[in-house]
């Protein structure tokens, strides 16, 4: 049986450096990047981490399709499904400023279906897993469109991710709490 933590928190909480942390002495971890390419910091820090206890990992960048990548490793790091479901929602809504009810159910599917499978293959493997997420909750109610689409869209996706993972982390300020 695999553990599957989420680790959900505003921007700039200390999300990923936590869990780059939580694998930090692991070998054979791959770190699931949805951005087109590698943060600065986020790669400074995992190639010190990495020096630090002798261990190589791997990044696979602009993950479409995260599924796909759910092999050849035992622990994977998904960073993040915020970025990860604004991908989704570009691909899908015809009109990212009038996303019809259609569309956001659409979303919310694709999203919650692909990241329930990569843990499902996860468990599988008897491995582990961290997904970094955003918490929409911790903004002010947004005037964009977009804005509030995603965030009615992420918060869903959320809940539904937490509810399913073995372990929940709060992150705030550079501290991480376990609320489940």
């Amino acid at each position: 049986m695999g553990n599957i933590t989420l680790i959900t928190g505003g921007a700039g909480s200390g999300k990923t450096r936590w869990a780059i942390s939580y694998f930090k002495t692991c070998d054979n971890v791959l770190f699931l990047n949805t951005a087109k390419t590698l943060h600065e910091d986020t790669r400074h820090r995992m190639e010190y981490s990495n020096n630090e206890n002798n261990v190589e990992w791997v990044v696979a960048n602009d993950v479409k399709n995260p599924v796909e990548h759910i092999k050849d490793h035992k622990f994977f790091i998904f960073d993040n499904l915020g970025s990860y479901t604004s991908n989704v929602m570009r691909e899908i809504a015809a009109d990212i400023e009038n996303i019809t009810t259609e569309e956001r159910d659409k979303i919310r599917s694709v999203v919650v279906n692909n990241v329930i499978e990569c843990m499902n293959k996860v468990s599988e493997l008897n491995g582990a897993m961290v997904i970094v997420t955003i918490e929409p909750g911790f903004s002010p109610c947004p005037k964009d469109k977009e804005q509030l689409y995603f965030r009615e869209i992420m918060g869903a996706v959320n809940q539904r991710i937490a509810n399913t993972a073995q372990e929940v982390y709060l992150s705030a300020s550079g501290i991480q709490f376990r609320i489940k």
